[in-house]
């Protein structure tokens, strides 16, 4: 098989879980990867609007539509230039939750992959998991303890991915008022009408972890509340980047909006 010049994020996550056998924790890091990933669909015709229409490859026991992690990857696999729309594998998965499609990744290369419909349908519905969100103020805070590394990797990596949605966010051990105990990722300064979009991140690093959502509480608080100075202080601090670009205009491209999948025509 003819490679690209450069291992992918997508083929390192293929490789592992390959190496690994029956590892559960490293397949759930290669499915991390790909609804993490930029992902190319080939489609049969250009994209109307947020519309799209996947070309569909009929097989024995079903069909499936094809994706790839390089551009490079779709026009060897097409025969040259062909229309597709640019999507994260978050939106792609969303989009075909239910429409018993399956999924062909990298067909062609060394980390290629073939999902059924089944189990598209099951990694919608782990990207679909929510921490619970919490509005009373913990009563006690403490610094976090006993939490896999594993779940701290994935809140950075997730994180740093949310430029601009908060200024700050602190991971704590806390005690409520009603005497319930756990932890809190409490968000600092988050943009209005973001909480959806950092719950679902939230979500998204527990499930890959191994995680059930209700393991971690998510909560948004202003930096001029009396308790966020607490927070900061014995928190685990992750600092989101600055937002480097505006959000995308009107019309844009199929699948840029990660809270907003294109629609199958």
């Amino acid at each position: 098989m003819t490679e690209t010049p450069e291992e992918t994020p997508l083929d390192a996550a293929f490789a592992a879980m390959t190496a690994a056998g029956d590892d559960a924790t490293v397949r759930l890091q290669w499915y991390d990867r790909l609804a993490a990933s930029e992902l190319f669909l080939l489609l049969e015709e250009e994209a109307e609007g947020d519309r799209v229409r996947p070309r569909v490859f009929a097989v024995e026991d079903g069909a499936f539509i094809c994706v790839f992690d390089r551009e490079e990857r779709l026009s060897r696999f097409a025969g040259g230039e062909a229309p597709y729309a640019a999507m994260s594998g978050r939106a792609l998965a969303e989009m075909l939750a239910g429409r018993d499609l399956g999924l062909a990744v990298n067909l062609g290369v060394s980390s290629e992959m073939i999902l059924d419909a089944a189990a598209l349908d099951w990694l919608a519905g782990m990207l679909a998991a929510r921490p619970a969100e919490v509005e009373e103020a913990p009563r006690e805070i403490a610094p976090p303890a006993g939490l896999p590394e594993a779940l701290l990797t994935a809140l950075d990596a997730r994180l740093a991915s949310a430029a601009g949605l908060a200024r700050e966010a602190a991971l704590v051990a806390v005690v409520y008022a009603g005497g319930g105990r756990g932890h809190l990722l409490a968000f600092l300064d988050v943009v209005p009408g973001a909480e959806p979009s950092l719950a679902r991140l939230v979500g998204e690093a527990l499930s890959f972890s191994g995680l059930e959502a209700g393991s971690l509480d998510v909560g948004f608080f202003r930096t001029t509340e009396p308790v966020a100075d607490r927070l900061l202080r014995v928190g685990l601090r992750f600092d989101l980047p600055e937002a480097e670009v505006a959000d995308a205009p009107p019309g844009a491209a199929p699948g840029t909006d990660p809270d907003r999948p294109p629609r199958l025509r």
